[in-house]
């Protein structure tokens, strides 16, 4: 019997999705390629491996044990291809998606070095900070902060995102010092995107929160940071997007040795299975650049 990687694929992806659009949609064929392939594979090994209704499919006795059988043939073919180095230079074109802020603070200082080493593939980003679903926009790689409750992707922690509390110099001038447990009464600049209490750790592990109340709030860490910048108030902000600023003296840090939460930044795919040589490969790259930054 032969049957192509493809194939098997399709097969494995509607078992697991549950789903024939959602596994073309994934794999980038259309529903009616990938249903003639779960066919095929049936026809061939002369066995119903779905039960097929109206409102779902389910895996036949026949399906579940060659559902286990075709993932360890899919998985042995990526270690071959990984054994031999891959002899073809990674192609083809890549969808990935972050944060609003982490595309402006990361993802796009490390794409061009990237797109310069793999003259073979082309990338296309989608920068929101609305949950994206990694299937039905049909996504290679998806950079992430924060805890990742979805048990179905593998994800690979990049670095640590710490918060600090900053303000401008001026700003914070006209009322220093500041005392940790007496920051609800100063203006605030709120992230909608974080968490409703603001939650510090100090010296000697003391702990303030915090409502994350304030005059203005925004959608996102860079217009929060603007906003601070401008003199409206204290912000915490992920030390990534302010490291300039920090640097460069345009931003303080209002609270020395208190830190908000600590986060991870990490780089998501769907399934190791799944990873052609062009996502490993910006992987690779992505993690390499995240040293640098974080």
């Amino acid at each position: 019997m032969h049957t192509d990687s493809v194939t098997l694929k399709a097969f494995a992806r509607v078992a697991r999705l549950g789903s024939f659009a959602a596994a073309a949609r994934e794999l980038r064929l259309s529903t009616t390629a990938v249903s003639r392939r779960v066919a095929s594979l049936e026809e061939q090994l002369g066995a119903r491996l779905l039960h097929r209704s109206t409102r779902r499919l389910s895996l036949t006795q026949a399906g579940e044990v060659a559902l286990g059988r075709v993932e360890r043939v899919l998985d042995d073919l990526m270690e071959l291809e990984d054994a031999v180095g891959g002899s073809a230079a990674p192609s083809g074109h890549l969808r990935i998606t972050s944060g609003v802020s982490v595309g402006l603070s990361f993802l796009h200082g490390l794409l061009p070095a990237f797109l310069r080493d793999h003259a073979n593939v082309t990338v296309e980003v989608l920068e929101t900070d609305e949950h994206v679903d990694l299937v039905e926009r049909r996504i290679d790689l998806a950079l992430r902060i924060g805890a990742l409750t979805d048990s179905g992707l593998i994800a690979r922690r990049l670095a640590a995102v710490t918060h600090r509390v900053c303000a401008a110099p001026a700003w914070l001038d006209a009322r220093a010092p500041l005392d940790a447990t007496c920051l609800e009464a100063l203006p605030r600049i709120v992230d909608t995107n974080q968490p409703g209490t603001w939650r510090l750790t100090g010296p000697d592990d003391q702990s303030v929160e915090l409502p994350a109340h304030g005059r203005l709030a925004v959608n996102s860490a860079h217009g929060v940071r603007d906003a601070c910048l401008a003199g409206m108030g204290l912000a915490m902000l992920p030390s990534f997007v302010v490291a300039a600023d920090l640097e460069q003296g345009t931003l303080v840090d209002a609270l020395p040795g208190w830190f908000g939460p600590e986060l991870g930044l990490y780089a998501v795919v769907l399934e190791r299975r799944w990873m052609s040589s062009a996502v490993r490969a910006l992987m690779t790259h992505v993690q390499g650049a995240a040293q640098e930054v974080f």
